[in-house]
Protein backbone atom coordinates (compact mmCIF):
# COMPACT_ATOMS: atom_id res chain seq x y z
CA UNK A 1 0.00 0.00 0.00
CA UNK A 2 1.12 3.60 -0.68
CA UNK A 3 1.70 5.79 1.98
CA UNK A 4 0.19 9.20 1.36
CA UNK A 5 2.27 11.34 -0.86
CA UNK A 6 3.86 13.99 1.08
CA UNK A 7 2.30 17.34 -0.90
CA UNK A 8 1.68 20.30 1.60
CA UNK A 9 -2.46 21.17 1.83
CA UNK A 10 -1.73 24.11 -0.83
CA UNK A 11 -1.70 21.84 -3.66
CA UNK A 12 -5.13 22.33 -3.67
CA UNK A 13 -4.81 26.17 -4.50
CA UNK A 14 -2.21 25.55 -6.96
CA UNK A 15 -4.49 22.43 -8.84
CA UNK A 16 -7.32 23.46 -10.67
CA UNK A 17 -9.80 26.14 -9.37
CA UNK A 18 -12.51 25.16 -8.12
CA UNK A 19 -15.07 23.97 -10.77
CA UNK A 20 -17.91 24.35 -12.11
CA UNK A 21 -19.94 21.04 -13.76
CA UNK A 22 -19.80 21.70 -17.57
CA UNK A 23 -22.61 21.27 -19.28
CA UNK A 24 -23.45 17.76 -21.27
CA UNK A 25 -23.59 17.82 -24.35
CA UNK A 26 -27.29 16.75 -25.16
CA UNK A 27 -28.70 13.94 -24.88
CA UNK A 28 -27.43 10.43 -22.94
CA UNK A 29 -25.49 8.34 -25.46
CA UNK A 30 -28.05 5.83 -24.99
CA UNK A 31 -31.80 5.82 -25.13
CA UNK A 32 -34.13 5.87 -21.90
CA UNK A 33 -35.66 2.98 -21.50
CA UNK A 34 -39.21 3.68 -21.29
CA UNK A 35 -40.51 0.15 -20.37
CA UNK A 36 -38.18 -1.99 -18.71
CA UNK A 37 -38.04 -5.77 -19.47
CA UNK A 38 -37.51 -6.64 -15.04
CA UNK A 39 -40.93 -6.43 -13.16
CA UNK A 40 -37.98 -5.14 -9.90
CA UNK A 41 -37.28 -2.35 -12.19
CA UNK A 42 -40.50 -1.84 -13.07
CA UNK A 43 -41.94 -1.91 -9.57
CA UNK A 44 -38.72 0.93 -9.14
CA UNK A 45 -39.80 3.28 -11.93
CA UNK A 46 -43.18 3.32 -10.66
CA UNK A 47 -42.17 4.43 -7.20
CA UNK A 48 -39.85 6.92 -8.12
CA UNK A 49 -42.48 8.33 -10.71
CA UNK A 50 -45.05 8.55 -7.89
CA UNK A 51 -42.24 10.55 -5.56
CA UNK A 52 -40.42 12.83 -7.70
CA UNK A 53 -43.18 13.10 -10.54
CA UNK A 54 -40.26 11.55 -13.10
CA UNK A 55 -38.54 8.11 -13.52
CA UNK A 56 -34.73 9.67 -13.21
CA UNK A 57 -31.93 9.31 -15.81
CA UNK A 58 -29.29 6.93 -14.05
CA UNK A 59 -32.35 4.57 -13.96
CA UNK A 60 -33.75 4.75 -17.62
CA UNK A 61 -30.23 4.96 -19.45
CA UNK A 62 -28.53 2.20 -17.33
CA UNK A 63 -30.20 0.66 -14.13
CA UNK A 64 -32.76 -0.37 -16.95
CA UNK A 65 -30.16 -2.22 -19.31
CA UNK A 66 -28.63 -4.43 -16.53
CA UNK A 67 -29.26 -7.28 -14.51
CA UNK A 68 -31.38 -5.95 -11.47
CA UNK A 69 -28.79 -6.65 -8.83
CA UNK A 70 -26.83 -3.39 -10.72
CA UNK A 71 -29.64 -1.39 -9.33
CA UNK A 72 -29.55 -2.97 -6.06
CA UNK A 73 -26.07 -2.54 -5.15
CA UNK A 74 -27.23 1.17 -6.42
CA UNK A 75 -29.89 1.45 -3.71
CA UNK A 76 -27.33 -0.55 -1.15
CA UNK A 77 -24.84 2.77 -1.44
CA UNK A 78 -27.39 5.18 -0.60
CA UNK A 79 -29.12 2.57 2.62
CA UNK A 80 -25.55 2.97 3.75
CA UNK A 81 -25.12 6.23 3.86
CA UNK A 82 -27.52 6.58 6.66
CA UNK A 83 -24.97 4.32 8.49
CA UNK A 84 -21.93 6.74 8.48
CA UNK A 85 -20.85 8.47 11.66
CA UNK A 86 -20.20 12.09 10.18
CA UNK A 87 -23.62 14.50 9.86
CA UNK A 88 -25.93 14.18 7.22
CA UNK A 89 -25.51 18.18 6.20
CA UNK A 90 -21.40 17.15 5.53
CA UNK A 91 -22.37 14.08 3.44
CA UNK A 92 -24.31 16.27 1.21
CA UNK A 93 -21.19 19.07 1.41
CA UNK A 94 -18.70 16.48 0.74
CA UNK A 95 -20.88 14.31 -2.25
CA UNK A 96 -21.68 18.17 -3.89
CA UNK A 97 -17.99 18.99 -3.78
CA UNK A 98 -16.70 15.56 -5.36
CA UNK A 99 -20.09 15.84 -8.21
CA UNK A 100 -18.88 19.59 -8.79
CA UNK A 101 -15.36 18.83 -9.63
CA UNK A 102 -15.85 15.55 -11.75
CA UNK A 103 -18.75 17.72 -13.30
CA UNK A 104 -21.44 15.58 -12.48
CA UNK A 105 -24.55 17.55 -12.98
CA UNK A 106 -27.00 15.08 -12.16
CA UNK A 107 -25.11 14.16 -9.02
CA UNK A 108 -24.48 17.67 -7.94
CA UNK A 109 -28.25 18.59 -8.58
CA UNK A 110 -29.32 15.64 -6.52
CA UNK A 111 -27.31 16.45 -3.35
CA UNK A 112 -28.48 20.12 -3.73
CA UNK A 113 -31.80 19.09 -3.92
CA UNK A 114 -31.61 17.68 -0.42
CA UNK A 115 -29.53 20.05 0.91
CA UNK A 116 -32.79 22.34 -0.03
CA UNK A 117 -34.74 20.43 3.43
CA UNK A 118 -32.61 22.03 5.64
CA UNK A 119 -32.35 26.09 4.82
CA UNK A 120 -28.97 26.43 6.79
CA UNK A 121 -27.32 22.95 4.46
CA UNK A 122 -29.14 25.04 1.44
CA UNK A 123 -26.79 28.12 2.76
CA UNK A 124 -23.96 26.49 2.72
CA UNK A 125 -24.38 24.21 -0.35
CA UNK A 126 -24.40 27.64 -2.08
CA UNK A 127 -21.76 28.34 -0.56
CA UNK A 128 -20.10 25.49 -1.36
CA UNK A 129 -17.28 26.65 -3.80
CA UNK A 130 -15.86 29.32 -1.63
CA UNK A 131 -16.34 27.68 1.53
CA UNK A 132 -12.45 27.94 2.47
CA UNK A 133 -13.24 31.92 3.24
CA UNK A 134 -17.27 31.49 3.82
CA UNK A 135 -18.20 32.12 7.26
CA UNK A 136 -20.73 29.52 7.21
CA UNK A 137 -18.08 26.76 7.43
CA UNK A 138 -16.13 25.09 10.70
CA UNK A 139 -13.15 24.55 10.50
CA UNK A 140 -13.90 20.80 10.65
CA UNK A 141 -16.03 21.09 7.52
CA UNK A 142 -13.06 22.65 6.06
CA UNK A 143 -11.04 20.44 6.36
CA UNK A 144 -13.06 17.23 5.22
CA UNK A 145 -13.82 19.55 2.34
CA UNK A 146 -10.08 20.09 1.44
CA UNK A 147 -9.21 16.41 1.95
CA UNK A 148 -11.95 15.41 -0.78
CA UNK A 149 -10.94 18.48 -2.87
CA UNK A 150 -7.39 17.33 -3.24
CA UNK A 151 -8.18 13.40 -3.38
CA UNK A 152 -10.74 13.93 -6.27
CA UNK A 153 -8.28 16.71 -8.32
CA UNK A 154 -4.93 14.91 -7.38
CA UNK A 155 -5.58 11.24 -6.59
CA UNK A 156 -3.24 11.65 -3.70
CA UNK A 157 -3.80 13.10 -0.14
CA UNK A 158 -0.93 15.06 1.18
CA UNK A 159 0.30 14.43 4.90
CA UNK A 160 -0.73 17.49 6.23
CA UNK A 161 -4.14 17.60 4.31
CA UNK A 162 -4.35 14.32 6.47
CA UNK A 163 -3.57 15.53 9.66
CA UNK A 164 -5.68 18.21 9.58
CA UNK A 165 -8.97 16.09 8.89
CA UNK A 166 -7.60 13.49 11.98
CA UNK A 167 -7.45 16.09 14.13
CA UNK A 168 -11.44 16.96 13.53
CA UNK A 169 -12.68 12.94 12.74
CA UNK A 170 -12.25 10.33 14.29
CA UNK A 171 -10.48 7.17 12.60
CA UNK A 172 -14.14 5.55 11.59
CA UNK A 173 -15.37 9.35 10.91
CA UNK A 174 -12.33 9.20 8.42
CA UNK A 175 -13.51 6.16 6.76
CA UNK A 176 -16.72 7.30 5.95
CA UNK A 177 -15.35 10.23 4.21
CA UNK A 178 -13.24 8.09 2.07
CA UNK A 179 -16.61 5.87 1.47
CA UNK A 180 -18.10 9.09 0.55
CA UNK A 181 -15.64 9.90 -2.08
CA UNK A 182 -15.07 6.02 -3.68
CA UNK A 183 -18.92 6.00 -3.89
CA UNK A 184 -19.73 9.50 -5.15
CA UNK A 185 -16.69 8.59 -8.33
CA UNK A 186 -19.14 5.61 -8.49
CA UNK A 187 -22.30 7.80 -9.29
CA UNK A 188 -20.32 10.69 -10.96
CA UNK A 189 -18.52 8.11 -13.32
CA UNK A 190 -21.23 6.22 -14.34
CA UNK A 191 -23.73 9.57 -15.23
CA UNK A 192 -20.65 11.10 -16.81
CA UNK A 193 -19.79 8.03 -18.90
CA UNK A 194 -23.47 7.91 -20.61
CA UNK A 195 -23.74 11.52 -21.07
CA UNK A 196 -26.34 11.75 -18.36
CA UNK A 197 -26.96 15.25 -16.84
CA UNK A 198 -29.25 16.71 -14.41
CA UNK A 199 -32.86 15.85 -14.10
CA UNK A 200 -33.84 19.14 -12.30
CA UNK A 201 -34.33 17.20 -8.49
CA UNK A 202 -33.97 20.85 -7.22
CA UNK A 203 -36.40 22.49 -9.36
CA UNK A 204 -39.15 19.25 -8.43
CA UNK A 205 -37.99 20.01 -4.48
CA UNK A 206 -38.91 23.65 -4.49
CA UNK A 207 -42.10 23.39 -6.47
CA UNK A 208 -43.18 20.72 -3.90
CA UNK A 209 -41.97 23.18 -0.86
CA UNK A 210 -44.65 26.13 -3.13
CA UNK A 211 -47.59 23.49 -3.84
Amino acid sequence: MNAPVDTPTAVIERATPDPTPPPHGGEPFLAPVERPKSLIMRLVFLFTKRKFGKVMGPLTVFAARMPSSFGMFYGKVSTLDKKLQVPWDLVLLLRGRVSSINGCLFCFDAANAFALENPKTEKKFDALSEYRSSSLFMEAERSALDYVTELTQTKAVGRDTFANLASHYTERQICDIVWIVASEHLYNLNNIGLNIGSDGMCDIVRRKKLG
